[in-house]
């Protein structure tokens, strides 16, 4: 799986042309036996309330950018730059049609348990009401 590194507001800090240093590092960094800095790429990309939101209305199917902005009532732009997010940390595809990009979730089973056990831990780590 390809992955962008991303600055922390979401923008590409180098992309896949980007000259590389220290390139034996960089592979051996990526692609670790314990596989933490892959870990937390994806997590980076479940980290933002709206990434969260797109990846949710994605379990319904497959949506261009414009129907997410519509549905979401986000910004194009910020549609946009959280679905690139979503496919550097390989949790999106995307299918060409003409001139549309059609994004669907790229493990849609594996999403869904994902973004159920995060709904039960946040459950979990909730503060109890005192009442």
């Amino acid at each position: 799986m390809a992955i962008n590194h991303h600055s922390g507001d979401g923008h590409r800090a180098r992309g896949h042309d980007a000259p590389r240093e220290h390139e034996g590092h960089r592979h051996a960094e990526l692609t670790g036996a314990d596989g933490s800095v892959v870990a937390a790429r994806l997590f980076h990309g479940l980290a933002d309330p709206g990434r969260l939101r797109i990846l949710r209305h994605l379990q319904l199917g497959e949506h261009r950018v414009v129907e997410l902005t519509a549905h979401l009532g986000l910004a194009q732009s910020t549609v946009s730059a959280h679905v690139a997010c979503l496919r550097d940390c390989g949790l999106l595809d995307v299918r060409h049609e003409g001139r549309s990009s059609y994004y669907r979730l790229a493990h849609p089973e594996a999403t869904d348990e994902l973004l159920a056990t995060g709904a039960r831990l946040v459950g979990l780590a909730a503060p109890e009401e005192v009442g």
